[in-house]
């Protein structure tokens, strides 16, 4: 949630290979570049809304249980949000082929 918002309204201001949204697609320009992490950031934030939902109620079901419960609980969660954080990939690189072309001018 917190890095969508960041991503969305204060992305990094020049294209790096340290923090961002880096992807050879992404970094081809300026243009691309803000795109990407506007397009990333819309998505983490409605993706982290969504996992914190889970989190939270993995959590409450879990209250009370034996550590053993939630030690598996928290490791299915946490991979389901790495899996998702991993997946949102493909759907900004599919808006990015939409908008860009090979060279990274507006379509």
């Amino acid at each position: 949630l917190l890095l969508g918002t960041r991503f969305q309204r204060h992305p990094p201001e020049k294209i790096n290979h340290v923090y961002g949204y880096r992807t050879a697609r992404s970094m081809r320009n300026q243009e691309t570049w803000k795109f990407a992490h506007e397009t990333c950031g819309k998505l983490w934030v409605r993706l982290g809304a969504v996992l914190l939902v889970s989190a939270v109620l993995a959590s409450a079901l879990t209250f009370k249980r034996g550590i053993e419960t939630v030690g598996i609980v928290s490791a299915v969660v946490v991979t389901l949000q790495t899996l998702a954080l991993i997946g949102s990939i493909f759907p900004v690189e599919r808006a990015l082929k939409r908008n860009f072309d090979d060279f990274g001018k507006k379509r």
